[in-house]
């Protein structure tokens, strides 16, 4: 990883850990998950606002809460902004994206992935890669609808 994206990383962590975005939940949610990791103890719990049907269903509002360390609250926050507007399909796709690129596995330009691409630091860190994946499983499981608790154990 360059320095310069090494900086931004440290940056943008610090900035939504102390700082997160979309936190607490917005009116006329249908659909919710909480997500733990027992490891370090990271919790989250996801609410948002699903439009449509389908893979083509899209999420119109998201918001969160949990506690846990920054790199988890920092990928909560910067998941809820990168998903606003985005069908289930196009979340799929940057989920399986994202955690290529923080398990050390992304072969794509980097820019496309905009804010998430400074989780590339994680992968050089394979404690923390399920900091930074437990927003993104647990909000998978919020699109599935099946009610059941994530853990990334």
């Amino acid at each position: 990883m360059s320095d310069e994206l090494r900086e931004l990383y440290q940056e943008v962590i610090l900035d939504h850990s102390k700082n997160p975005r979309n936190k607490g939940f917005p009116p006329g949610c249908n659909r919710s998950a909480d997500g733990h990791n027992p490891l370090c103890g990271d919790k989250i719990k996801l609410k948002l606002v699903l439009e449509g049907a389908g893979e083509r269903a899209n999420v119109s509002a998201i918001g969160f809460e949990g506690s846990g360390c920054a790199i988890s609250q920092a990928a909560a926050s910067t998941m809820t902004e990168a998903i606003k507007g985005k069908s289930k399909e196009e979340i799929h796709q940057l989920f399986t994206r994202f955690h290529d690129l923080v398990t050390g596995h992304y072969e794509q330009d980097l820019e496309s992935l905009g804010k998430l691409a400074v989780f590339a630091g994680v992968s050089e860190f394979p404690m923390r890669v399920k900091c930074a994946s437990l927003p993104w499983h647990t909000l998978q499981a919020a699109l599935a609808g099946d009610g059941e608790p994530v853990t990334t154990e």
